[in-house]
């Protein structure tokens, strides 16, 4: 796109494409169509007048001009995606784990799949690998079908029939807890029983649901996954018979049903694009993020994120929220479904599984993430200096981050000043006249903040402005005697400490 006095000239979306927004999009539908149309009819760029422009733009001039100025919840989304795929690159040399071969559908991918897909809370986009092939979600849909539950029915009544507890057991154990409910959604007890209450109070299909989480994008379903796992479900079969003998289901459900029911669940099929969409909506309270419907409540999503960071990586949920701190479900296609409250969803998916049955790329990549990013649930955003938050522009927009420092000196403010330091900002940064902090605080006699300069950051004294200028000479142009003062003897100090250093080093 190049910007001429009165008209446009629009070549291709690359620009676009770097905020992190995709002209497939469904918010940008009718504008990329225009846009494309414009170009098929004018045979390559488009000269755009201002009439064009905003006839393309429409109702997307406050989306686009949102991601344009960088005011994503993710602005700087190039920069983020290189570290997304550093992060995946890392992950991909871990060649341990076994491919899941109990059914034949699990059993013929190729342990050398591995794909990430991450979608934010504003729509922003990126995949890298194999992202595009279909994947049952397996055990990733009982958060799914959980939050459905809770937004259909309430909280209260779902929780009537199952509990809430991690159970410490194997998620396919026969066992419930002292009140004779399941432990908990996230295993397969609490994940049948919940499939009979939709199954049987539900008034919209799931399907449904699943289509509007993930954004209208790639949600299907493989029937050949559903008869297998029919057919060799005997341990579901068990859990269902030891549930209806303890009167675990509603009334006027029927166990086969339910059992079937969950099976169809668990052989829906999407892809890591679509996955992450559903993650999103996740993280964004239940409204997706592509399209801007609500599609869960806010109770719902808060129900079934505490559960997914107690309960949702079977027996590594502990270690997993002690070191990724984060929401997340797995499920035996190697499939890891991950929750960045607030901030972005995240679809994993490597078919070789560890001991406990989750992703042993997938796992690898999320403990690297929140090694990286302060993503972590308990991070301090305020002291992790060594971890990166791509939340925040910081030190990359220096215009801004010089006015606030040069500003903070100018007004006083020892205590703006000091965040800025703790921040590790250059303290000697220069404005448009080469003049420093030290040199806007002598000239307007901030002794506070001369003195905070000087003797706590230690700023170097005879830097000069584009005028030839020191701090000193400026406190005695504007006649502040006292500062005048303190800087001379601070620059005889600091000349002594480099003379000093200078020596040592050379022996």
């Amino acid at each position: 796109m190049y910007l001429y006095i009165n008209a446009i000239i629009f070549g291709s979306f690359q620009a676009l494409r770097k905020t992190g927004l995709l002209t497939s999009d469904p918010r940008l539908r009718d504008t990329v169509r225009q846009l494309r149309q414009s170009s098929r009819d004018s045979g390559g760029p488009v000269l755009m007048d201002k009439s064009l422009f905003r006839r393309c733009l429409g109702n997307n001039i406050l989306l686009l001009s949102k991601a344009f100025k960088r005011k994503f919840i993710i602005p700087d989304f190039e920069r983020f995606t290189h570290q997304i795929d550093d992060i995946y690159e890392k992950a991909l040399k871990n060649e341990s784990g076994r491919v899941a071969d109990y059914i034949p559908q699990l059993a013929k991918f190729s342990p050398d799949l591995w794909g990430v897909s991450v979608c934010t809370i504003d729509g922003q986009r990126h995949s890298v690998g194999d992202t595009k092939i279909p994947i049952c979600l397996q055990s990733c849909v009982k958060p799914l079908e959980y939050a459905i539950a809770v937004h259909e029915l309430g909280s209260e009544h779902v929780h009537n029939y199952v509990g809430k507890e991690p159970s410490g057991l194997k998620f396919n154990q026969l066992s419930l807890n002292d009140e004779d409910k399941p432990h908990n959604p996230m295993i397969n007890a609490g994940a049948i029983v919940v499939s009979s209450l939709i199954k049987v109070k539900a008034r919209k299909p799931v399907m449904d649901f699943l289509k509007s989480l993930a954004g209208t994008e790639y949600v299907s379903f493989s029937n050949a996954t559903f008869q297998s796992e029919r057919e060799t479900g005997d341990r579901n079969y068990a859990i269902g018979y030891y549930l209806k003998e303890k009167r675990c289901f509603p009334e006027n459900a029927d166990m086969m049903a339910a059992l079937d029911f969950y099976f169809q669940l668990c052989a829906i099929e999407v892809n890591c694009e679509s996955g992450s969409v559903m993650a999103a909506t996740l993280a964004n309270g239940g409204i997706c993020p592509i399209t801007g419907e609500r599609v869960l409540s806010a109770e719902a999503i808060r129900n079934t994120l505490s559960l997914m960071h107690s309960c949702g990586m079977y027996d590594f949920s502990g270690q997993f929220a002690f070191h990724v701190g984060l929401p997340a479900k797995s499920g035996v296609s190697g499939v890891v479904l991950l929750v960045v409250p607030n901030v972005m969803g995240v679809m994993c998916w490597s078919p070789p599984l560890d001991r406990t049955g989750n992703s042993v790329r997938g796992i690898h990549f999320c403990q690297d993430l929140v090694s990286f990013f302060n993503f972590h649930h308990y991070d301090n955003l305020r002291h992790f200096a060594k971890k990166h938050d791509p939340r925040r522009l910081s030190d990359d927009d220096p215009n801004k981050s010089v006015l606030s420092l040069m500003f903070a000196a100018y007004s006083g403010d020892v205590s703006a000043l000091r965040r800025f330091a703790l921040s590790a900002v250059d303290m000697e940064k220069r404005d448009y006249d080469s003049r420093t902090p030290l040199h806007i605080a002598a000239a307007e006699g901030h002794m506070d903040t001369v003195i905070f300069l000087t003797e706590i950051c230690k700023v170097n004294p005879h830097l000069k402005d584009r005028w030839g200028n020191t701090p000193y000479d400026d406190a005695v142009q504007f006649g502040h005697d006292v500062v005048a003062s303190v800087l001379q003897k601070y620059e005889q100090q600091y000349t002594d400490h480099e003379s000093m250093r200078a020596a040592f080093l050379l022996f």
